[in-house]
């Protein structure tokens, strides 16, 4: 089996709870894949056309060690044409609008809305 498929079978519940929001371009039209393959890594949610992605850190991503890791495969992304946005499981469960909105800004940003 696929780590993006095993990935999806253990989303926790503020990955459900965005691509609750997501899936079916259920935000203006746009449209998201859940544990997108870009290169080597997994995005959480990336929306191809926008090149962007949505990525959603839970407790494990505080650590140095984390962060660090985080930093180098956001800045690799980067490289590859993408933008990453990073939200916390508490924005994600609790103000997931804010994810919304971020989306819009971009795609608003990029003239696709």
């Amino acid at each position: 089996m696929s780590r993006a498929r095993d990935l999806r079978r253990s989303a926790g519940p503020a990955e459900r709870r965005v691509w609750a929001r997501l899936r079916g371009g259920a935000i203006d039209g746009v449209k998201f894949r859940r544990q997108h393959e870009i290169g080597p890594y997994v995005a959480d949610f990336a929306c191809v056309p926008l090149r962007l992605v949505i990525e959603i850190d839970g407790g494990v991503h505080g650590t140095d060690e984390a962060v660090l890791r985080d930093h180098h495969r956001q800045m690799e992304l980067e490289a590859l044409g993408w933008t990453v946005i990073r939200f916390t499981n508490d924005i994600a469960l609790g103000e997931p609008w804010r994810i919304d909105d971020a989306i819009r800004d971009h795609a608003r940003l990029l003239g696709m809305l």
